[in-house]
């Protein structure tokens, strides 16, 4: 395996870890639907919480969650869609962008963006 993907999956347990400490259940990982897929699904305060998580190990070309295009935005809206639908949920859904980044440290951050787009942004 690349080194780019262990640090995507280190990312995406850091950010389990995070939102569960933060009161979060954590109700699927890595949800996928076709060739969408969802890196975490997490449950709060009676909301669903889509959760894409990006890693950088340097933002010296772009933050992680520049890196959410229209099209991800779409892949992730389609893959939620069904998701609601498959386990018959009627809940408000969310959509979060975390991003992981080294500092100068080389410790990790997590930047948790809640609500960082909205459905209708697929369109």
């Amino acid at each position: 395996m690349a080194h780019h993907n262990d640090f995507g999956k280190i990312a995406e347990n850091l950010a389990a870890d995070y939102l569960q400490k933060n009161g979060y259940k954590i109700k699927a990982r890595n949800f996928r639907f076709k060739q969408n897929e969802i890196d975490i699904i997490a449950e709060k305060d009676n909301q669903i919480i889509i959760v894409e998580v990006k890693a950088r190990s340097t933002d010296a070309f772009m933050l992680p969650q520049e890196a959410v295009t229209k099209t991800k935005i779409k892949s992730i809206v389609s893959a939620a869609d069904h998701y609601m639908e498959e386990f018959n949920k009627d809940q408000e859904v969310r959509f979060d962008i975390i991003s992981v980044l080294p500092d100068d440290n080389k410790d990790l951050i997590i930047d948790h963006i809640k609500d960082a787009f909205q459905a209708f942004d697929a369109n």
